[in-house]
C-alpha cells in the first residue's frame, strides 16, 4: 500500500520505473531525485513489502547484490499513485492562488 507523500515503496517504486536496481543504487537515485536519504532499514522494509505484493521482483544477478524490476502491476499501481497525486497537486496549485 503507498500512501500519498514521501512513502518509502512510492519512492522505490519510483527508482525502479527508470530501470532494474539494486538496493544501494536505488538509495542514491531516491536521494538524487527526492532529497530524501533512506536508512537500509526503511530502505528494505519497503523492498519487502512491496515483493510481497507482486509489485517489485528480484531479478537473476552473478553479483551479490540483488536487483529488482517493477513488475507490470507494480507499474500500474504507481502510475495510478502519479495520476492521483497530480490532481491533489493541480487542486493545490489553483486553492494557493485564490488564497
Amino acid at each position: 500500500y503507498v500512501t500519498r507523500n514521501s512513502d518509502p515503496a512510492l519512492l522505490v517504486l519510483a527508482s525502479l520505473a527508470e530501470g532494474d536496481k539494486h538496493g544501494y543504487a536505488m538509495m542514491e537515485d531516491i536521494e538524487r531525485f527526492s532529497g530524501l536519504k533512506l536508512g537500509p532499514g526503511t530502505l528494505y522494509g519497503a523492498i519487502t513489502r512491496l515483493e510481497e505484493s507482486g509489485w517489485i521482483a528480484p531479478v537473476p544477478s552473478e553479483d551479490r547484490r540483488q536487483p529488482y524490476t517493477l513488475t507490470p502491476v507494480g507499474r500500474k499501481s504507481l502510475e495510478n499513485e502519479v495520476a492521483a497525486l497530480d490532481s491533489i497537486l493541480k487542486t493545490a496549485q489553483k486553492r494557493l492562488k485564490h488564497a
